[in-house]
This record gives structure tokens, C-alpha cells and sequence, in this order.
């Protein structure tokens, strides 16, 4: 099977592996208990802190261990609500947020809160004037997504965090697709809060970081939690982190390499398919705002089950959005916030490259790919 499905997961690296071996035999011991075994494990979670408050560029004091994204976005704007700097029961989001988020917010609208869910524009991004004309005086926080994991578009989030600080509104951001893969540029340090997930950059999958900003008197969620100083239950995986903290260095070390191919994995892809004339239509945008890795794309006429299920069937692993999505009956939710529904938004599949992804097997699968669509065609 070729692997084209990075943006829902990716294999553990092999040096994290080891890692992971050798922290669970020699360092079992639960970071709470006060014995030499549980010193041990606490002083190497305390040293994968320290590694990650240096890659994000943040203050040690405000990073806290995870089971993974989901987790850590549920924490994490839970803390910020109860840090809230106003009076104010209202909340901006994207309409493409992840589920985590997404179904968050609408548990919370069935409690009181009013949210707003702002759309997407035809490359996939929220306008900053859009954005500015859904701030009402009792907004009291921002969840915006840094990376779409659909389409790979990245939003202005720096810019959104700006207005934030300036109106007294607290701002959290999902970097799950993004920690690992581009240069985030001071991005942590101008939110209150983000997570990411191990497993989107070759770590373990169970393990995630949050960041909340320090400053803010956050409450647990869940009262009397001693845990990552009462941020969640649960006895910490501390071989997990410490796997998930070595793959973090290797991916931050290879940012810049791994871009620029993935870049050229793109273009052979896109001009292939523009070669054979196929009847295809791209996704996002082109340049800085767009993850190179992620290709969200549709063939007129052909659902995007349909080619996953061709392409599955040839050896060809892809997907028709998020994995935490896949299986419900609506379309994409990006296709939705974009304004495509119906049958256009049902053609929607994803493409994803990563570490092991080589440039025939690209060729290949854009080949097949204008294959299916060649079918439809004559048909």
C-alpha cells in the first residue's frame, strides 16, 4: 500500500520508537510518587517541557502534556473561559474547525454561550473584516484553526490574535497540522493558547501538547486534578512524551528540507493531472498560506468516495477529509464553510504526502488518478 493519507496520521519514527522503549523500561515510575522511580520520570517530563517551551518559544510554566489534539483543544479553551478578561458570553470560530472544536462549541451554544461560526472564503481562508464585523462588545474568546487539515490553507491567525490582545479577547489556536511542518514564527507566543498531537509529526499517537498562556488564572476543568498542576487526570505517559519530544526535534530539524520537497511533490502531482487535461479542481491556495503537504482537490463528476475507493483498490491509500469525519454522511465540513454543497461538495477527497512519500509513486497515483477521471469522461 502507498501511503498518501499523512494529514490523519503518520508512522512513528523510528528513533522515537527506541525512545519510547527505553523511557518505558527505565523510566516507569509515575511522575507524582515521591520515590526515586517516580523522581526519575518527573525529571525527564520536566526536561521534554523544557524542549517544547523552546521549540514553540514560550514560557516553560505554560506547557502541559496531553493524550493528543483533541484533548488539548477541549482543555485548552475550557481554561481560557475561565480566564476570561470581560463580561461576555459570546465566541468566534471557523465553520471548519476541527470535531474536537467544532462539537465543543456546539454543546456549548446548547448551554448559553452564543458562537459564531465564521465561513470560509473561496481559497479557504477567514477574511480579517469578516472576522473584525462578528466582534461584538461581550466576545470573549477566538478559536481559530492555524492549518486547515482538509485543504491545508493556513489562516491569519497572528493577524486575528493582534485585534484579540487589543479588545480584551482571549485567543486559541488548533496547530495539530502545522507544529512540525512550517516555521511557526513567534505564532505561540502571540495566542493564549494551541495544541498540537505527537502522532502528526511521527510521534506516538496518545500524546499532545497544550500551551496556555501563563499569565491567565486559568481553574481545572475538573476540581481537585493533580496532574500537569491540575490541567487533567490522569497518570502522565511519560515514555510517550518523551518519544513524542524526539520526534518534535527531528521535525523542527527538517522543517526546511521537508518543505521544499513536498513543495516539488505538489507540482509534479498538479502538473500531471493539468497535462492529461483532467477535469480536476484544486483546493486552498498556492505559495506561504498553504501547507505544501496537504492537496484537497475534486473530480467533476466523481464522488471522492468513488476515487478513494479506486484508488484503495490499486494500492493507493487517500481520504475524503478529516479521519475524524470520515463515515458521517455530510460532506466535508471545509466543502460547507467554503459555501460547496450538494453533489460538488461530495466529490471532495484529499491527497497527503509525507517523509517516505517518493516522487514515482506521486507520478503513479497521478496517473491513476487522470485514469478515473478519463473514465467519467467518456462516460
Amino acid at each position: 500500500m502507498k501511503y498518501f493519507d499523512y494529514a490523519a496520521t503518520c508512522p512513528l519514527d523510528r528513533d522515537a520508537a527506541d525512545i519510547f522503549i527505553k523511557a518505558s523500561a527505565e523510566y516507569f515510575g509515575n511522575s507524582q510518587s515521591l520515590h526515586e522511580a517516580g523522581s526519575a520520570a518527573a525529571n525527564l517530563l520536566e526536561s521534554c517541557r523544557q524542549e517544547f517551551a523552546r521549540l514553540l518559544d514560550v514560557e516553560e510554566a505554560g506547557i502541559y502534556f496531553t493524550s493528543g489534539g483533541s484533548e488539548g483543544n477541549f482543555l485548552g479553551i475550557m481554561a481560557l473561559l475561565s480566564a476570561k478578561r470581560k463580561n461576555g458570553r459570546h465566541i468566534i470560530t471557523g465553520a471548519a474547525e476541527h470535531s474536537s472544536v467544532y462539537n465543543l462549541m456546539k454543546k456549548l451554544e446548547g448551554e448559553g454561550w452564543e458562537i459564531t461560526f465564521l465561513p470560509l472564503d473561496e481559497d479557504g481562508r477567514i477574511k480579517i473584516d469578516t472576522f473584525i464585523k462578528a466582534v461584538r462588545p461581550e466576545t470573549v474568546l477566538v478559536s481559530i484553526q492555524h492549518g486547515n487539515p482538509e485543504i491545508g490553507t493556513l489562516q491569519p491567525v497572528k493577524n486575528i490574535a493582534e485585534y484579540c490582545r487589543t479588545n480584551g479577547i482571549l485567543i486559541h489556536t488548533d496547530c495539530v497540522q502545522t507544529f512540525g511542518k512550517i516555521p511557526m514564527d513567534s505564532l505561540a507566543r502571540s495566542v493564549d493558547a494551541l495544541s498540537i498531537s505527537g502522532h502528526k509529526f511521527y510521534g506516538p499517537k496518545g500524546t499532545g501538547v497544550a500551551y496556555v498562556n501563563p499569565k491567565l488564572a486559568w481553574k481545572p476543568y475538573i476540581d481537585g486534578t493533580v496532574h500537569e498542576k491540575g490541567f487533567r487526570p490522569g497518570t502522565v505517559n511519560v515514555p510517550g512524551i518523551a518519544a513524542m519530544t524526539a520526534a518534535a526535534h527531528k521535525a523542527h530539524s527538517l522543517i526546511k528540507t521537508e518543505n521544499d520537497r513536498l513543495k516539488e511533490l505538489r507540482t509534479i502531482l498538479v502538473d500531471l493531472l493539468t497535462g492529461s487535461k483532467s477535469p480536476y479542481k484544486l483546493f486552498g491556495v498556492e505559495g506561504d498560506d498553504q501547507l505544501p503537504g496537504i492537496v484537497g482537490m475534486a473530480i467533476k463528476g466523481v464522488e471522492g468516495q468513488f476515487v478513494l475507493l479506486e484508488c484503495d483498490r490499486r494500492g493507493f491509500a487517500i481520504s475524503t477529509g478529516t479521519a475524524c469525519h470520515t463515515g458521517l454522511l455530510s460532506p466535508a465540513r471545509t466543502m460547507t464553510a467554503m459555501g460547496i454543497n450538494g453533489k460538488e461538495a461530495k466529490e471532495f477527497f484529499r491527497i497527503s504526502f509525507g517523509r517516505t512519500t517518493a516522487a514515482d509513486d506521486v507520478v503513479e497515483l497521478g496517473k491513476l488518478l487522470a485514469v478515473i477521471s478519463g473514465k467519467v469522461a467518456a462516460v
